[in-house]
């Protein structure tokens, strides 16, 4: 972790040409080291904060050639005082021209002025470190950034509010109460009458618990809203696989022919479903007798189906199952699948209802009961039952309440902490309904309570903080 103590500077704006790119110093020389590489009508110093000041970007006399300033680019200086700035800190931005080699100046006269490179994220961790934000606040910058559809924005933006971070202080707070009454009873035992858990803290575990159940609930759509997911379309050769991913993109991306095998090799393109990034994958046709190349598309389309936990499985609904279709069947065990009965502007020779019998058939003994099946009659070639489909594919990958998800957890290491927060939380509950004494729940609550405060960064371990940070962007 570096210091506090440095003054760093960065760029702040994406490289290429623009109208305009941003460079940030911040730190306790900021206004020192912004004045040596900058030119105006009055020092930066001295300026009231939250102002604009026109001037020059210049390399510093000592340093220009003929010991006079080097002018690099007209800018605009912005002046942020602490704390009213986004690290809480002096800071400095200095607005030039677009493009790389005008920002790129500016920043090396402000290092040649004596800040410091900036290293990812550093902005964001001083901001976090000078308690403007807290850790989860601070990650939802990240998704903001690279929020691609307008839920995910939402959804971190919701984050960065502090919506989140509101509700687990909230959950915490009676949790710490507790843990001091537990703790209490422990220490004076003889002048409560028991070192047992009382009811009403029992019940204030229980609800904390229902409480990270429900905020976990929706986490695997919330994270395919962040993230985006991957759903392969599978089934045996010439179903019209390649003819539905070209449908639901809107446009001609597979090979279609006649032939079959002609999908040799996995073709992907993400497409926007219900706010959720979806990248859909037309892979080669799942057949036995297949030749060599071809066999080695096979095995990429079997390796995605094991991957991902959602997928499209394309049936021919003109044509009876066959031994090619009854072979796949099994692998949708423990998977969400969405079965695409395709043709359906032909006669129909296959129902829904057949179809799920083949599959729950064909999973007795497995993990079957985690496996989600719904059909969808389509028409590749006609366009028609296309926008059902796209909304089953939501359903299946958990937006069955897509109004919830505002305040729902999407991290990862997020959802990884507050699943341990309620397994500790639960194991405090069996205890206490156990009779066990008070040390031994109070054990566990402590736990359930640290692994809540990791979210918010409350007592995280500093490496970890630098491999959170270090993901983010130079300049942010």
């Amino acid at each position: 972790m570096n210091s506090l103590d440095d003054t760093i500077a960065a760029i702040a704006t994406a490289s290429g040409e623009a109208g305009l790119a941003v460079v940030r110093v911040s730190g306790p020389l900021a206004f020192e080291i912004a004045d040596r590489a900058f030119s105006g009508s009055a020092a930066l110093a001295a300026a009231p904060s939250h102002t604009l000041h026109h001037g020059w970007a210049v390399r510093p006399a000592p340093l220009s050639r003929g010991g006079s300033e080097e002018r690099i680019d007209e800018v605009v200086a912005a002046v942020f005082r602490a704390p009213r700035s986004y690290t809480r800190e002096d800071v400095v931005e200095l607005s030039c021209h677009g493009g790389r080699l005008p920002a790129l100046r500016v920043l090396e006269a402000l290092i040649e002025s004596g800040a410091r490179l900036a290293a990812p994220g550093e902005f964001s961790m001083r901001a976090f470190l000078n308690g403007r934000i807290d850790l989860a606040q601070a990650e939802a910058v990240v998704d903001l950034i690279h929020a691609e559809t307008d839920a995910a924005r939402s959804l971190a933006l919701a984050q960065l509010s502090g919506s989140l971070s509101r509700r687990l202080n909230g959950l915490a707070e009676p949790l710490n109460d507790v843990l001091v009454e537990i703790e209490a009873r422990v220490d004076f035992a003889e002048d409560v009458g028991g070192i047992e858990v009382p009811p009403h803290a029992l019940a204030a575990l229980e609800a904390a618990t229902a409480e990270l159940a429900q905020l976990l609930e929706h986490a695997a759509y919330a994270r395919a809203v962040r993230d985006g997911a991957r759903v392969p379309i599978v089934g045996r050769p010439n179903v019209g696989k390649s003819s539905l991913f070209n449908a639901l993109l809107g446009e001609a991306r597979a090979l279609v022919t006649e032939l079959p095998g002609t999908t040799r090799d996995r073709v992907s393109e993400s497409v926007e479903i219900a706010g959720v990034r979806v990248a859909l994958s037309d892979t080669a046709g799942i057949r036995d007798d297949a030749g060599r190349v071809e066999a080695l598309g096979i095995a990429m389309s079997e390796t995605m189906l094991a991957e991902c936990p959602v997928s499209i499985w394309v049936i021919d609904g003109s044509a009876p199952l066959d031994a090619a279709d009854l072979a796949l069947a099994p692998r949708f065990a423990g998977k969400r699948v969405v079965v695409a009965l395709n043709k359906s502007d032909l006669p129909e020779r296959v129902t829904a209802g057949e179809v799920s019998r083949v599959i729950e058939h064909a999973c007795e003994g497995g993990d079957a009961g985690a496996a989600w099946v719904a059909c969808v009659a389509c028409s590749a070639s006609l366009g028609t039952g296309l926008d059902a489909l796209r909304a089953v594919v939501v359903d299946a990958l958990g937006g069955g309440a897509r109004a919830g998800i505002a305040m729902s957890v999407s991290n990862p290491r997020h959802s990884d902490a507050l699943r341990r927060a309620r397994e500790a939380l639960e194991r405090a509950s069996e205890r206490g309904a156990e009779g066990a004494p008070g040390e031994i729940v109070a054990i566990e609550l402590r736990e359930g309570l640290a692994a809540i405060g990791e979210v918010t960064g409350q007592g995280i371990d500093p490496d970890l903080l630098d491999k959170i940070f270090g993901r983010f962007c130079i300049g942010k």
